[in-house]
């Protein structure tokens, strides 16, 4: 553990966040699978031993995925988390080894299928008939994508009567020798799938190779080719005209289904026996494996018929079968602690490093990035790959000109692993990172003990499109219709130096921008004007003060009720807040001396922008909750899971995502799940909707 685990951890989970936009939201990841993965862990361990430092908005405790903008959002009644990851047959044999001890000498077997590299989708039926088709999203919510989903194909609109078929389709389990001929396979609903009105059916869109080779020829003249099939899938999927997506022929591979909530069969094989029987397109590459020896059989023979199938896979996803098992062994709040991700080992290739450009973010870090020669990797032509920092490049000792080997970790990112020395003619040079900024010309420096250098001019165009990107985020002053492109374009043209500036722009200024007009210009103004009733902790994240995230933002913004009385707080007032420590409050007190910020907070004040928490005093005293950790569970009838939430915070408890013996309350909502069974096996108090209600009007403990 380092001597600031406060900032590090920080660091750490600004650093995570950045690549998740880079990855879900923008198709424009920089660093590899294996690093995000080490990033996760690195994570993890440093929380694991400071308990205390853990918070719901942790990379670790969400998954961290935003809906696109141009859709309506839709909430997933049960969310759906992504896998934990493993990248050789140690992990695969470890992870047999947890799943084991939790089952407590119970036999079971495993489901192997692949690993679709597309874009999850949740369909939900009514009385057969399909009705929304959303993505994932952050795993709560997601986008209502429905008119998109119907131009797929294999998606039916209807599904069929599921019955005898399904039954006669699990035969097909004798057929394959890795199956044990004593496991029973004809299906055994757990609750009534064919009288249920709402099934939900969990899959992956994808598009086909082939039809990824026609599309990206048919654009060669225009030069917009898709980098890779799942980026192509992810951005299909977000296109606003149905008849584009029909178009494009994406197709969907079910892994799931829930009726009422609920896994509907005993066992996940049955699921896919029923899935191909009800009409969808049932993956035919899996198998039932009584054995993880079977499982590795398995992910051998699939990584030598890969590049043979008409689809990306990254790997295979290995789920116990039982779903009894699967609902006891629970889930953390990312993973499901019954189901794990093998990734293929990763693809290599040597190309040459043509130059080293430089980036810069919102924080001033100076970020070199490989330009190589084009190469085609896994399906991909590759043609960047970031070099992380100077150290990086001294270590691999990476000059312009040299030929490198490159890895696509997870068949997505690459990754500079190594330089073939053996091909240097000479005429190699070595590179030196810039002691000027690249985009404004000033001074960078290098703090000791860090590895990023950093432009400090605080004026600097590069960081200030990241300031205002930054605040504009949706966790942040959710100012929709404020992208990259239309921050590039304020910059340039001198509209906007800073935020407070965005509430002085008018609507012939921005009409007049390039792919803006009177309309798109009105719409941005609402949204501006809206933004300025959003409460003071939206603006405290948003103001991007060094190591004050979306919780702690919310923590000051309660305690201190209005900017003035966190602005004029001693840095002992701040440390002495429950849950904020030194470095936040060294970091808030320097931001408010700054006579720059000083001057922002009073133009934004000027614009009409709020600076207080609804509430007034009453907020800054209400600590009825204090040290409670509530968990929540099921679907809450009167209010959302986060509006609940934000009432726990505002009483100064917290809204925990996993149920441990440290929970005071889980409040527990219709379709209340595993965390329901968890807590009851726990002790830990259960009450339902009604009974949160009153606390929240009375305070009084339940």
């Amino acid at each position: 553990m380092s001597l600031f685990p406060e900032l590090e951890i920080e660091e750490l989970r600004a650093e995570i966040r950045r690549h998740d936009e880079l990855y879900y939201n923008q198709a424009a990841p920089e660093i590899s699978d294996t690093e995000y993965d080490a990033l996760m862990s690195r994570l993890k361990a440093m929380e694991a031993g400071r308990p205390d430092l853990v918070t719901p908005d942790s990379p670790t405790q969400r998954v961290s995925e935003r809906p696109a903008e141009g859709f309506a959002e839709f909430v997933h009644r049960v969310p759906l988390l992504s896998l934990d990851n493993s990248y050789n047959f140690d992990d695969l044999r470890a992870f047999d080894e947890r799943c084991r001890k939790l089952a407590d000498g119970r036999a079971f077997e495993y489901v192997a299928e692949l690993k679709i590299d597309g874009l999850s989708l949740a369909l939900h039926y009514e009385n057969g008939a399909l009705q929304v088709g959303a993505t994932r999203g952050d795993g709560q919510r997601g986008d209502d994508v429905t008119q998109n989903v119907r131009t797929i194909q294999s998606i039916p609109l209807r599904i069929q009567h599921g019955g005898t078929e399904a039954q006669r389709h699990g035969e097909e389990v004798k057929q394959n020798r890795l199956f044990d001929e004593n496991i029973s396979v004809s299906p055994s609903p757990r609750v009534s799938v064919l009288d249920s009105s709402a099934l939900e059916i969990r899959g992956e869109a994808y598009m086909p190779r082939s039809v990824f080779a026609e599309i990206n020829a048919a654009a060669e003249e225009t030069g917009k080719r898709f980098a890779n099939p799942r980026n192509a899938a992810a951005g299909t999927l977000r296109q606003l005209d149905a008849a584009i997506v029909a178009s494009r022929r994406l197709a969907f591979f079910p892994y799931d289904m829930l009726a009422g909530g609920r896994k509907a069969f005993a066992t996940h094989w049955e699921i896919f026996a029923w899935l191909q029987a009800a009409g969808f397109d049932a993956h035919p590459n899996r198998a039932l494996c009584y054995s993880m020896d079977e499982v590795i059989e398995f992910c051998n023979r699939m990584a030598e018929v890969r590049e043979t199938l008409d689809y990306e896979i990254d790997g295979v996803v290995v789920k116990v079968n039982p779903t009894a098992l699967q609902d006891e062994f629970g889930a953390t709040g990312k993973y499901p602690r019954w189901a794990i991700a093998y990734k293929f080992p990763a693809l290599q290739a040597t190309t040459r490093l043509n130059s080293i450009s430089v980036q810069v973010g919102r924080t001033g870090a100076l970020t070199p990035v490989a330009n190589l020669e084009p190469v085609l990797l896994a399906g991909t032509t590759v043609a960047r790959a970031t070099l992380h920092n100077e150290d990086e490049i001294q270590r691999l000792d990476i000059r312009i000109g040299d030929y490198v080997l490159i890895e696509k970790s997870g068949e997505i990112i690459p990754k500079v692993i190594q330089v073939i020395t053996a091909k240097r003619d000479g005429g190699e040079q070595p590179f030196v990172m810039p002691t000027e900024c690249p985009v404004c010309g000033r001074e960078v420096v290098r703090p000791e003990g860090e590895v990023v250098r950093r432009c400090v001019n605080r004026d600097c165009p590069a960081r200030v499109k990241g300031r205002l990107l930054f605040f504009s985020a949706r966790k942040a002053m959710d100012i929709e219709g404020l992208g990259e492109v239309l921050v590039e374009q304020l910059v340039e043209k001198g509209l906007v130096k800073d935020v407070a500036d965005l509430y002085s722009l008018k609507l012939e200024d921005v009409a007049a921008l390039e792919r803006m007009a009177e309309k798109s210009g009105q719409n941005l103004l609402a949204q501006l004007e809206a933004s300025k009733s959003r409460d003071l902790a939206r603006l405290l994240f948003g103001l991007d003060i060094r190591h004050v995230g979306e919780r702690t933002a919310r923590i000051l913004a309660r305690s201190f009720v209005t900017i003035e009385r966190l602005a004029a707080a001693t840095i002992e007032e701040i440390d002495a807040i429950h849950e904020i420590g030194l470095t936040v409050a060294e970091s808030a007190r320097e931001w408010f001396d700054d006579e720059g910020n000083k001057e922002l907070i009073s133009r934004l004040q000027a614009a009409g922008v709020a600076t207080e928490m609804s509430g007034g005093a009453e907020t800054q005293t209400d600590e009825r909750f204090a040290g409670k950790i509530f968990v929540l569970t099921g679907r809450l009838e009167t209010m959302t899971r986060d509006e609940a939430a934000k009432q726990i915070e505002a009483r100064g408890g917290r809204a925990g995502s996993s149920v441990s013996k440290k929970t005071a309350y889980v409040v527990a909502g219709a379709e209340a799940g595993s965390k329901l069974t968890k807590a009851e096996a726990l002790g830990v108090t259960v009450i339902d909707e009604a009974a949160f209600s009153a606390m929240l009007e009375s305070g009084q403990e339940a």
